[in-house]
């Protein structure tokens, strides 16, 4: 099986979110309430303990990626008078196969209200310090070099994955 695959198999998204299996790091000055403009998050996966570890930092935490690049970026923006958050998965570039690709596209759509799950139980303390964030858009950029793949799409609120 496809190791891609092998990490998301059996999983019922949203309701197979596990604390146990959760952890998340400050770092940079971040804390729990601020920043807001400049706040980015990078959440990755274990493939051998199925952990998540969601890192909340001024700057991502490349220094955390994994082979596979199946990890998710997200950094609030204010443009045009609206608070934004925008989040960033990597499908694919010219080196990746299409086939692979069209795998990554269809697990991270699959997954993503799981992934914003953990995101916001993750930074709960922030969305409670900062009620109407709870109320922000949020877009999320799939980055593919093809263009079949490549797409912004809107996942609604983090309150809707509270």
């Amino acid at each position: 099986m496809h190791k891609l695959l092998k990490s998301v198999k059996g999983r019922c998204p949203l309701s197979a979110f596990n604390p146990q299996q959760f952890s998340v790091t400050y770092r940079q000055g971040s804390t729990p309430t601020f920043p807001f403009i400049g706040r980015r998050y990078t959440l990755t996966h274990s493939e051998q303990t199925d952990d998540l570890f969601l890192w909340i930092d001024e700057k991502f935490a490349v220094d955390q990626l994994n082979e596979q690049r199946n990890e998710l970026f997200a950094e609030w923006l204010h443009k045009d008078g609206v608070d934004t958050l925008y989040v960033y998965v990597f499908i694919g570039n010219e080196h990746t196969e299409k086939s692979v690709q069209a795998i990554r596209y269809a697990i991270f759509k699959q997954e993503m209200p799981y992934l914003l799950k953990a995101l916001r139980y993750g930074d709960a303390t922030f969305f409670n310090a900062h009620p109407a964030l709870d109320r922000s858009p949020i877009y999320v950029h799939f980055h593919s070099s093809d263009k079949e793949f490549h797409s912004i799409r809107y996942f609604q609120t983090p309150s809707h994955y509270a």
